[in-house]
């Protein structure tokens, strides 16, 4: 990992996730007919199309590295969109992104279980106390599909910051992008075709679109999380849901009850108090590190000074 400070990565987490709610705004556009499967396979080749010049000077051995990860998190972010498409226009924008930040707390224990991260009291309680934010905001009385699938992609997204840790530090995040969704393009390509649907290229520039924001959150993660311990910054995926509560608002007049403002208050607070205690904590451990290097000096001196 890189030493890059926590404070850092989670303000790329934040600017990221706010981002991401444009892409989301896209997708909700889209009409209630459109073909889901074309519209996710629209969004990988469109993708590849506006990365492609950012990888064009990498050599291509470079590429075949940490392949079967990439693999591996290209088709759980294939089987994530397919489900974030139909969460997002079958419930209001700001509800669907307050089950995604799910993702987070899912990733706390994924954690622990995987790659034996220490969970310290901080990290967890900011992530418990953010899971009851959302809860507040979507006050769920049942469970339906929109729902089961809001919380699909939640899993998936947890999913792939973690696998991130897997992926070759060599590798640019322009060529970690370009893979992800390259591999995964031919596996969109056959679920396009068994859908059976009429080709339709009109969804092509609100995919390009959506891959855009999209891709810039995706380049955040990626910086994020091999910088920094997931679960020390984790909870800064939550920021995007107060994007997610303006854009719904301004773009298609979705006004906030109280019970939203309350639940982004639990989401949000917790955020701050945990920068503030690890940038004390931060602090503490220069203080001692310095402390010990100037120990051997102050002894040594003093035995120069008695011969």
């Amino acid at each position: 990992m890189s030493n890059k400070s926590v404070g850092y990565a989670m303000l790329l987490l934040i600017v990221g996730n706010l981002i991401a709610v444009f892409s989301d705004a896209l997708i909700k556009t889209l009409d209630d007919g459109v073909a889901v499967f074309q519209f996710v396979f629209f969004r990988q080749l469109t993708a590849v199309i506006i990365l492609l010049p950012f990888c064009a000077k990498n050599a291509l051995p470079s590429f075949t590295q940490g392949l079967k990860w990439h693999a591996l998190r290209a088709h759980i972010w294939l089987f994530g969109a397919v489900f974030m498409v139909f969460a997002i226009n079958s419930m209001p924008l700001a509800t669907a992104n307050a089950i995604f930040y799910a993702a987070p707390l899912i990733m706390l224990p994924l954690a622990f279980v995987f790659f034996r991260e220490k969970l310290t009291k901080q990290s967890v309680m900011t992530g418990v106390v953010g899971f009851i934010g959302v809860l507040v905001v979507i006050r769920p009385t049942h469970i339906d599909w929109a729902a089961i699938s809001a919380l699909v992609v939640a899993l998936t997204l947890a999913g792939n910051n973690l696998l991130i840790r897997k992926l070759p530090t060599n590798q640019t995040v322009a060529q970690t992008l370009l893979l992800t969704n390259a591999v995964g393009m031919p596996a969109s390509l056959g679920l396009a075709l068994w859908e059976g649907e009429t080709w339709n290229w009109t969804p092509l520039l609100t995919a390009a679109g959506s891959s855009f924001f999209i891709l810039i959150y995706a380049a955040t993660c990626v910086v994020a999380y091999r910088s920094v311990e997931s679960n020390k910054i984790a909870s800064a995926e939550y920021s995007g849901l107060l994007g997610a509560v303006l854009v719904g608002i301004l773009w298609f007049g979705e006004i906030p009850e109280v019970e939203m403002l309350i639940g982004s208050a639990l989401i949000i607070l917790p955020l701050l108090l945990l920068a503030k205690v690890e940038r004390k904590q931060k602090k503490a451990r220069i203080n001692v590190e310095q402390s010990t290097i100037d120990a051997p000096l102050e002894s040594e001196f003093s035995l120069s000074t008695e011969r």
